[in-house]
Order: C-alpha cells, then sequence, then structure tokens
C-alpha cells in the first residue's frame, strides 16, 4: 500500500459516524441539506457545507463547524452537526477544501484562502431568516479550532466582518502563535496526552504566558477557559479511532470519558454565550 493510499484511509475514517449513546431526535433523523454561499460570480471559489435546522418555530442560535487539516467535514456534520440540531441550534459544517482542490492541508499552515472562511459562513448564516443573527458561534477541530480562534482573536480577520461572533470553542487547536487577545468568550478543549497539538501551550494561551515572544495586552482581552482531559489523545471525539492509529506521526485515538465530557461541556458554554432551549438532555 502506497503512503498516500494509507493517508486517504485513516483520513476517511473520521468520516460519518453516529455519536454513541445520543438519542436523536426528528431534526437529527432528516439529512443535512447542501447548501452554496458566496457564488463563483462572488467570488473565485465558492464554500459549500451542511446545513442543518431544529424542530420548532425559530430564529434559532447557530454555530459555524470548522473540519481540521484532513478534511472529514462530512464526519464532523454527523457527530456533532447533527447533536447540535438536537440541542435548538442551526449548524453549518463548512468544506473548506472540497471546491479548493485541497486533500489535505496537515504539513503546513491553513491554506490562505481558508482563513477568512468562518466569517464567510457567518455572512450566510446571518441572512437566514431562520437563524438569530446576534447568537452565533463558531466550533472547530484541530487546524479547524485554531482558525476558530484566529476568527475571535482580535486582528484584522476579526476587524474584516461588521457581523460578530459570541462565542468560540477550540477542540485540540494549534495554540501557539496565537495572541490570546479574544474579543469573546472562548473555550478550549484538548487531551493531556496530545502530541500533535500540546495541551501545554494552550495552557499557556489561557495563562496569558508567551511563547513566541509575542506581544500580548494582558487584562484586555476576553479570558479563555480551557479543560485538558487526562489520557485523551488528539481527535479524542471520534470514535472511528477506538483502535488507535498514526497519523503524520501523531497518535490519534478514541476516549469515549473525555468525549462525553466535551458534549457536556460545549452544551454548557454554548447555553451560557448564546442560548439555546432551556433543556436538554
Amino acid at each position: 500500500m502506497t503512503n498516500s493510499a494509507r493517508i486517504a484511509i485513516l483520513l476517511a475514517a473520521a468520516l460519518p459516524v453516529w455519536v454513541a449513546g445520543v438519542t436523536l431526535s426528528p431534526a437529527t433523523d432528516r439529512p443535512p441539506r447542501l447548501v452554496e454561499f458566496e457564488s463563483p460570480l462572488a467570488g473565485p471559489q465558492a464554500l459549500q457545507g451542511y446545513l442543518r435546522l431544529p424542530d420548532g418555530p425559530g430564529p434559532w442560535p447557530a454555530v459555524v463547524l470548522l473540519h481540521g487539516c484532513g478534511g472529514g467535514w462530512r464526519g464532523i456534520d454527523e457527530r456533532w452537526g447533527r447533536l447540535l440540531a438536537e440541542w435548538g441550534y442551526v449548524t453549518l459544517t463548512i468544506d473548506r477544501f472540497g471546491t479548493r482542490g485541497i486533500t489535505h492541508a496537515c504539513t503546513a499552515w491553513p491554506p490562505p484562502s481558508t482563513l477568512y472562511d468562518a466569517y464567510r459562513a457567518l455572512k450566510f448564516l446571518v441572512g437566514q431568516p431562520s437563524v438569530n443573527p446576534g447568537r452565533v458561534a463558531v466550533v472547530g477541530f484541530s487546524q479547524g479550532a485554531m482558525l476558530a480562534l484566529h476568527a475571535v482573536e482580535r486582528s484584522q480577520i476579526e476587524r474584516s466582518s461588521e457581523e460578530k461572533f459570541r462565542a468560540a470553542i477550540g477542540f485540540y487547536p494549534p495554540c501557539r502563535g496565537l495572541k490570546g487577545n479574544m474579543t469573546v468568550p472562548t473555550l478550549i478543549l484538548i487531551g493531556e496526552l496530545d502530541d500533535w497539538t500540546p495541551a501545554n501551550e494552550c495552557r499557556s494561551l489561557a495563562e496569558g504566558r508567551d511563547d513566541w515572544g509575542i506581544s500580548r495586552e494582558k487584562g484586555k482581552g476576553v479570558p479563555i477557559e480551557i479543560i485538558v482531559y487526562p489520557g485523551a489523545h488528539h481527535d479524542f471525539d471520534v470514535p472511528n479511532f477506538a483502535t488507535p492509529v498514526k497519523m503524520f506521526g501523531h497518535h490519534l485515538e478514541f476516549n469515549e470519558t473525555a468525549r462525553d465530557q466535551s458534549v457536556d461541556a460545549l452544551r454548557k458554554f454554548l447555553y451560557a454565550t448564546i442560548g439555546g432551549r432551556e433543556k436538554q438532555p
């Protein structure tokens, strides 16, 4: 088997899976709707994504979901889009790579063309009558988590949009290089044993310590909350990695305890920051 074929198999393992133990409501039984936003006439490359709507009358709060360096946006929608729709959130899971012809971006920084994707999705969502434009959060995974944090860090990316996110959540993001001056409440969820995006770098970010000599304005950013899960590795929320694998030299492994605790942490954080249904499982 060639190295490229082996990588393709590993990336495919992160595609559609059910979240074990979750009772699905009618909203999550419905398939997501594939949408295109920013048509080719409006920009060189349209984006596509899966849109899910909750049951009941809107407008609802909403969540933009950003996949990691290996793609796997359909898997993110299956694991998290379904669950969030059950909780009463509109979700838009972006395919950052497909229309750009990108297979993966695991050996470099995110492609520059993807840096503003979160705000392109936000612009689409706030134009939908089903969405409350003042109650939208961004949630990312690995490289997508870094993009989620960049989207709410005080910088040119955040200033570029009139519409604003109200909260950000990063699952195991690469934290080194971020300044940490967040403009909204931010939550990081990461495994103690993560050897791809080390937890200690995210601790430094949350505590305002500077690993790269980047100047920070102490006391001016919104505090970052961090939860570190003992015994958990990278991709701890992906059940298809119940048998650990190596990808690009890094250990990927599902951890049911960490996954379940992260579900609870995400639910509570979203409800506290952008609201939602009063009663959730």
